[in-house]
């Protein structure tokens, strides 16, 4: 019964024991007392951490190098122009500019009528006409200038005038009631033609009576027909 007794009591003594090595591996402690190392990372790891940091300095030194070359280039651009580097823009003209040495085709003037350049011109359809033939008178405008002309060929304007020397024996104007106005424009070197049958009679200014006809027989007379302030050469014809 002794040694039982002994044997319970050592039970009881070696038990905190137990709790005491539990609350030191709790606390980070070893069972000695020492505190517990930390683990250090692994050689992969230190590598990275070096990998970001070059990476993030050349990354801070390109952004630098590239703000200087900007302000540089745009310092240099306010001193002088700068030509355009394309190959293509120094061969090829812009539409619509002409190269350097050649005149444009807009830079040439507009050529503009010249009214000096009207011409007309007188004629009849026959060199000579029989006692019952009627002459037709044929007046003919024409644009001798290099530009288009809008010119009034209206009746307003024209004026047929036979002669018979110094006698003046017939004008289309003398018993024209109201003269009309018509504007035509005459292309350069193009003609405008108006005919008038001539009825063998003849007037007075103002289309007064008179009796007295033409005399045939074999009598020239001559046709100059008028247009505004522009007369043309006489055309000569006879009537028999």
């Amino acid at each position: 019964m002794a040694t039982n007794g002994k044997q319970q009591s050592t039970a009881r003594s070696s038990a905190p024991a137990k709790g005491a090595a539990r609350g030191s591996s709790r606390s980070g402690t070893t069972s000695r007392g020492t505190p517990a190392k930390k683990r250090r990372p692994s050689p992969a790891v230190y590598r990275r951490r070096r990998q970001v940091v070059f990476g993030a300095l050349l990354l801070v030194i390109a952004l630098l190098v590239g703000g200087a070359v900007a302000l540089t280039g745009a310092l240099a651009g306010r001193n002088e122009p700068q030509a355009a580097s394309t190959p293509e823009a120094s061969q090829v003209p812009t539409q619509g500019i002409a190269p350097s040495g050649t005149p444009s085709p807009s830079a040439s003037p507009t050529p503009v009528c010249d009214f000096n350049l009207m011409t007309v011109a007188a004629k009849t359809d026959k060199p000579a006409y029989g006692a019952e033939e009627k002459p037709l008178l044929t007046m003919t405008i024409t644009n001798g200038g290099n530009a288009p002309c809008e010119v009034n060929v209206g009746t307003s304007q024209m004026e047929y005038l036979v002669m018979s020397g110094a006698d003046r024996i017939f004008s289309s104007k003398d018993c024209q009631t109201g003269g009309e106005d018509l504007i035509k424009t005459i292309q350069p070197g193009k003609s405008e033609t108006a005919n008038f049958p001539w009825q063998r009679n003849r007037t007075l200014e103002g289309c007064g009576a008179i009796n007295a006809k033409p005399g045939g027989g074999g009598a020239y007379y001559t046709f100059e027909a008028r247009l505004g302030n522009k007369a043309s050469p006489k055309a000569v014809f006879q009537l028999k």
